[in-house]
């Protein structure tokens, strides 16, 4: 078994987006790679009570080579009465941490579409803007030796 660590941050992307921007880089690289498909729990909020539901999880894992154990999990929900917000779980195996991580966390980034830790004033207004997501995402980037200024995309 592969020791391995996990990190969970919220993403403004589609769960769709950050699975093919994986896909793309484990393509270009000859990673063998197979689908997860899964669910997870959630709280959604009703006025004040917290509601447990479980929804749809999307998933790519790496098998095989310097990566293997690399594991993207996916998925999107709606917090309280509008508005959804996605989030991006890695399974990072001890082989593959460090500066290799870091390494293919930018260009993971570099291929979505938009900066993953950015939302609109609407769509931050729609969710919650003042929720702690928000913040959590640009702090768990940075923490995984993204610079946050200098978003690119690779398109």
């Amino acid at each position: 078994m592969v020791n391995s660590r996990t990190i969970e941050i919220p993403v403004s992307v589609n769960p769709t987006d950050a699975i093919r921007a994986m896909r793309e880089i484990g393509e270009s690289k000859g990673w063998m790679m197979n689908r997860i498909n899964d669910s997870t729990i959630v709280q959604r909020w009703a006025i004040i009570v917290p509601i447990t539901r479980s929804t749809r999880v999307l998933g790519i894992q790496v098998e095989g080579g310097k990566c293997d154990g690399l594991e993207l999990r996916t998925w999107s929900f709606i917090p309280g009465s509008a508005g959804r917000i996605s989030f991006v779980s890695f399974t990072i195996p001890d082989q593959l941490d460090g500066l290799d991580w870091e390494v293919f966390l930018n260009e993971w980034v570099a291929r979505l579409p938009r900066c993953p830790w950015k939302w609109t004033f609407l769509e931050r207004s729609v969710i919650g803007y003042l929720i702690p997501e928000f913040r959590i995402s640009r702090k768990r980037f940075a923490n995984e030796g993204i610079e946050l200024k200098k978003w690119e995309s690779s398109d």
